[in-house]
């Protein structure tokens, strides 16, 4: 059987019904291309009391584990909930299409924990996803600003998951050339370091004001808030 689980946000972030499945699983892997793990992998197994084995983009989109879970018991962990990443749900159909069994164990994600800044979860617009550039290899991604500009036009806070690879200060500049080229005025934003983590801060500053920020720690997102409920604006603006 194949189960997709979530951990949650913090090492201890696991559900009880996840934990109980860990431990009869014959083999547990670990996704390790989609975030920036706020804990070492060694914390984690002592947690679980397992060994895992770590797993690329390469080695989950194989769909090696799907055949695995033909003869045992094999769990992918997955930080945050199972499915919030898209990739993933290749797994399932794989698993329907060869009928072997699987289960999901739903987690705490990004998604659930940014409604600590105060903006209402359902006024949020589509999610963006921000690439690292790699100008050498002409590699300039901007579909990111496309939605946020989207958004923006009906009046809904943008939500910007930022790349594995990508630090802070990348990731403003990124922000600001992308919006200056699709001439949209940000005025102040969000940033979002580690929530749910012993790490976790709040940041509600002047866009300008963000490139003074300089040890803000992965993984980190930034929200785009769009026109604010008064209780929206209370308590973002506690984050000054």
């Amino acid at each position: 059987m194949l189960y997709l689980i979530g951990l949650g946000l913090n090492a201890y972030g696991i559900s009880k019904e996840g934990l109980d499945i860990v431990k009869r699983c014959k083999k547990i892997y670990l996704e390790n291309y989609t975030v920036n793990f706020p804990y070492p992998l060694s914390e984690l197994e002592d947690i679980l009391g397992k060994k895992i084995i770590s797993a690329d983009r390469e080695k989950v989109e194989s769909l090696e584990m799907v055949d695995e879970a033909e003869k045992m018991d094999v769990a992918l962990l997955i930080y945050g909930s199972p499915l919030t990443a898209t990739t993933h749900i290749s797994l399932i159909q794989e698993a329907k299409a060869l009928e072997i069994k699987y289960k999901i164990i739903y987690g705490a994600s990004i998604i659930d924990a940014v409604a600590e800044t105060g903006l209402q979860i359902y006024k949020f617009g589509k999610i963006a996803s921000m690439p690292k550039w790699n100008p050498k290899e002409n590699f300039i991604p901007e579909s990111f600003m496309e939605i946020i500009q989207q958004n923006a036009s009906m009046k809904a806070h943008s939500l910007i998951l930022c790349d594995i690879g990508l630090d802070f200060q990348e990731a403003l500049n990124q922000l600001k050339k992308s919006s200056e080229k699709y001439k949209i005025k940000i005025e102040k934003i969000v940033v979002c370091q580690a929530l749910g983590t012993r790490r976790s801060k709040i940041f509600y500053k002047k866009f300008e004001e963000l490139f003074e920020l300089e040890d803000i720690q992965k993984p980190f997102s930034i929200i785009i808030p769009s026109k604010l409920h008064f209780l929206e604006k209370e308590v973002l603006e506690s984050y000054e």
